[in-house]
């Protein structure tokens, strides 16, 4: 877009002149017949820069200036003047002119300055821009995603961050809910103060409220002290709401004062504690439809839904698929102390294939599966899941549980033992179905007493 430019002059000649020849510098110039005129224009759009003259009948150049300033002190201003003394420069300056130019106006000192000053604005807004992704990059280097819905989720979210509005994150399950909660935490004003996460879902009614609001001492059996609740853990921080579409509606009636008022009340006390705290909700319900429903207030839900950021699912974000893929590679095989640099072009074809119906949560499931199952250095299909692989790899799909106590060892010693007893003892298959040369698979027979 081309830079505007507002020139400001009570001599309709000289105004005329000046905006017949920025347009033809091609910029975009707008006029304004005197000081009190340029104020509203600034106040009702914006302006790369202006060129105001300092003796204008209404308001004059100086004063335009300090009224201008108050309210963008980013905007450059050039005075121009036909009376060049000392003193009016100096208090141009003072006022918070960006240069200072004499009538009768040399152009080519004009347009040099000009540049100058829209270079400044230019440099300025890029300098904004260039934190704000510096700022949304550190807010959480955990989120992945380089797709468009993802762009278009961390764009608002880095609006939304540095305000004081409620959140509501909706998604469905395992689209990590809980990992953009953590950024809007991290990138606001409360960044240095408490993040108190409770998840709704995993605790009864008769819990939800002792562990929101806290309780006093002999509230109900077991309640041998007093406790605080999580919102006051969460003062001067935020606390986020994890399945907020889960609790029952006298629960919700309870909630909702609670944001209302800012304020909460222990169960077994009836003297309010005032709280101040951001509010993060999330759900994978459409809460929209269960209000319609009658099963979600809508007053709670109008409170909580200020400002909405929908995480899409996997399948909506294909493209972030080998991204979120190597990066679960690189942090399993080091956890597992294990040396892996990435997948064979059918694996990752299978990832890419599969609709994910759990997420990105499924999607690191099957790769640390995968990890553990690899006895080489790039990942295939084998060691995905029967269902991310297809029904088309089973030869090579021994299932085995994993988890519990047993040792990567003792998963890798029953892959490979369970591979060469369904091949009926054939090795060269044994090693083709496990993606191992002959002499590995030979050295890992002699290991465990087979050879």
């Amino acid at each position: 877009m081309k830079p505007k430019v507002l020139i400001v002059d009570d001599d309709q000649g000289h105004l005329a002149m000046l905006a017949t020849m920025i347009k033809g510098w091609g910029y975009e110039a707008e006029k304004a017949g005197d000081g009190q005129e340029a104020v509203a224009r600034v106040r009702e759009k914006a302006f790369d820069a202006l060129l105001m003259d300092v003796r204008m009948a209404r308001l004059g150049g100086i004063e335009a200036l300090r009224e201008i300033k108050e309210y963008n002190p980013a905007i450059p201003v050039l005075i121009m003047t036909a009376y060049s003394s000392v003193e009016s420069a100096k208090e141009a300056l003072k006022a918070g002119a960006y240069d200072y130019l004499t009538k009768p106006l040399d152009f080519d000192e004009l347009r040099i300055t000009l540049e100058r000053a829209l270079d400044h604005t230019r440099l300025r807004e890029e300098n904004r821009a260039l934190r704000q992704r510096m700022d949304t990059s550190s807010i959480q280097p955990n989120i992945i995603g380089r797709s468009r819905p993802m762009k278009e989720l961390l764009d608002m979210l880095a609006m939304v961050a540095p305000t004081e509005a409620t959140v509501l994150v909706t998604g469905e399950s395992g689209t990590g809910k809980e990992l953009i909660a953590k950024a809007v935490h991290a990138g606001s004003p409360r960044k240095n103060g408490p993040l108190v996460v409770v998840n709704c879902a995993a605790l009864a009614e008769s819990l939800l409220e002792s562990e929101l609001f806290g309780h006093e001492k002999g509230a109900f059996t077991g309640a041998d002290r007093r406790r605080e609740g999580r919102f006051q853990q969460a003062h001067k921080g935020t606390i986020f709401l994890d399945e907020i579409g889960e609790i029952s509606q006298a629960m919700q009636a309870k909630l909702l004062r609670a944001i209302q008022e800012r304020e909460v009340q222990r169960v077994g006390s009836d003297k309010p504690v005032s709280v101040d705290v951001r509010i993060i909700a999330a759900t994978n319900r459409d809460l929209r439809k269960e209000v319609d429903e009658g099963r979600f207030r809508e007053d709670l839900f109008y409170r909580l839904n200020v400002v909405t950021l929908r995480v899409p699912s996997l399948r909506e974000r294909k493209d972030d698929v080998p991204l979120l893929a190597q990066h679960f590679l690189e942090r399993f095989a080091k956890k597992n102390r294990k040396t892996l640099k990435g997948f064979t072009p059918q694996a990752m074809d299978a990832l890419l294939r599969h609709d994910w119906p759990g997420n990105v949560r499924e999607l690191e499931n099957a790769v640390e599966r995968a990890v553990i199952l690899s006895l080489v250095e790039y990942v295939s299909e084998r060691e995905l899941p029967l269902l991310v692989a297809g029904e088309g790899s089973t030869e090579a799909q021994p299932q085995f549980a994993l988890g519990g106590d047993r040792s990567l060892e003792d998963v890798e010693r029953e892959a490979i033992l369970a591979t060469i007893d369904k091949t009926g003892g054939n090795k060269s298959e044994t090693a083709r179905i496990l993606g191992v040369t002959r002499a590995t698979l030979h050295k890992k027979l002699k290991q465990y007493g087979r050879e």
